[in-house]
C-alpha cells in the first residue's frame, strides 16, 4: 500500500509539473486592447450591459454593411474587405460575444437567439435602423438568424461559407464546423477542459492551416492574433460553452422565409462546411445568387479578397432595396 501511495504521489507530482510547464495563461486584457483595439476601434456598451469591441468606418452614402466573423475569429478577419467597402459604405464589424476583445457573455448565453439579439443591440447603439448583414461561418448563421428574427432591419445578406442550414441527423455531432483539429478538440469531453488551460500555439496554426487552401494567409501575425485573442480572459471557457451545446441550425422553413436579397460566396475546397451547404442555401432561399471559388477553402474573404470583393461590389451595384 505504501509503495502504491508513493507511486501515485510521484505521478501526481509529474502531472503537476507538466501542467505548470505547458500551461498557457490568459493574456493581459490591457495589453490586448493596446495591441488589437487601437483606432479606429471603439467599445460600445449595448443594452445587455456587454462592452462590445467594434469598428465603425466609412462615410459613403451606400447602405450600412455589418460584417460578422466566424467561430474563434475576430473583427480583423474582414480587413481586406473593409479597406475597399468603406469608400462607398458605412462598414460596421464587431467581436461577437465570447470572441476577441468583447470577451465572454455575463450570463454565459451563447445561444443563436442571444447572438442575434446582440446584433440588434449594436445597431441600436450606433443608430442604424437597417443594414446589409454579412457573415462567415458561424457569423453566417447569426446573419441568417437575424434575418429571421428582425426581417425589417435587413436590406440584404452576404453569406460566406456560412453555417446555419439544418444538419442531417446522422451528421449532427454538436456543432457546425467539422474536419478541423481545433474544433474536434473543443468538442471532446475531458480534453476540452484541459484546453482551457493548455492551448499551444502550434495547435492554433494547425487549425488555421486546415481551414484554408491558400496557405499564404496563415502568417505568423495571424496565428499570434488568433492565439492571443482566444486566451483573452473568458474566451476559452466561452468557446467550450459554445461547443458543448447542441447544434442550433435554422429550419428549412425559416431559411425559405427570408425574403432579403442574398449573395452566397463559397470556397469549393472548404473542409469545414462543404460547398453542398452553399448550394442547398441557394436552392432554398427565394432571392439568392451563389458564387463558388475554385481552390479556395473556408475563408474566401481572406484567401481571395480581390475576387470576392468583385462579386460583392457587383452585387451591391445591382441590389434593389425595398421598404
Amino acid at each position: 500500500m505504501k509503495w502504491f501511495l508513493r507511486i501515485a504521489g510521484v505521478l501526481i507530482a509529474v502531472l503537476v509539473v507538466l501542467f505548470l510547464v505547458f500551461r498557457t495563461p490568459d493574456t493581459d486584457p490591457e495589453e490586448m486592447r493596446a495591441k488589437y483595439g487601437g483606432p479606429p476601434s471603439q467599445f460600445v456598451t449595448i443594452a445587455s450591459g456587454l462592452d462590445v469591441h467594434l469598428r465603425d468606418e466609412g462615410t459613403g452614402e451606400g447602405l450600412p454593411i455589418v460584417l460578422l466573423h466566424g467561430s474563434n475569429a475576430d473583427l480583423h478577419t474582414w480587413e481586406p474587405w473593409v479597406e475597399r467597402l468603406r469608400k462607398a459604405h458605412r462598414v460596421i464589424r464587431f467581436d461577437q460575444v465570447g470572441h476577441g476583445l468583447t470577451g465572454p457573455d455575463p450570463q454565459s448565453d451563447y445561444s443563436r437567439a442571444n447572438f442575434a439579439s446582440d446584433i440588434a443591440e449594436v445597431l441600436d447603439a450606433l443608430g442604424v435602423e437597417r443594414a446589409i448583414i454579412g457573415g462567415n461561418s458561424m457569423g453566417g448563421k447569426h446573419a441568417l438568424a437575424f434575418a429571421v428574427g428582425y426581417p425589417e432591419r435587413v436590406a440584404g445578406l452576404i453569406l460566406v461559407d456560412a453555417s446555419g442550414a439544418p444538419m442531417p441527423e446522422e451528421e449532427d455531432d454538436g456543432d457546425e464546423d467539422t474536419g478541423n483539429i481545433g474544433f474536434t478538440i473543443a468538442r471532446t469531453p475531458g480534453i476540452n477542459a484541459i484546453v482551457e488551460q493548455i492551448t499551444p500555439r502550434p495547435l492554433i496554426r494547425q487549425s488555421l492551416e486546415e481551414s484554408v487552401s491558400n496557405q499564404a494567409v496563415v502568417t505568423e501575425e495571424v496565428v499570434d492574433r488568433y492565439w492571443e485573442l482566444l486566451r483573452y480572459p473568458g474566451n476559452r471557457a466561452a468557446t467550450m460553452g459554445r461547443f458543448s451545446t447542441p447544434y442550433d441550425g435554422l429550419t428549412e422553413s425559416e431559411i425559405a422565409s427570408i425574403g432579403a436579397p442574398t449573395l452566397i460566396l463559397w470556397g469549393d475546397e472548404d473542409r469545414l462546411i462543404p460547398v453542398s451547404a452553399g448550394r442547398w442555401l441557394d436552392d432554398t432561399m427565394p432571392d439568392s445568387e451563389l458564387v463558388v471559388y475554385s481552390g479556395i477553402g473556408h475563408l474566401p474573404h481572406e484567401e481571395a479578397p480581390e475576387d470576392t470583393l468583385e462579386a460583392v461590389e457587383t452585387w451591391l451595384a445591382n441590389l434593389k432595396v425595398t421598404n
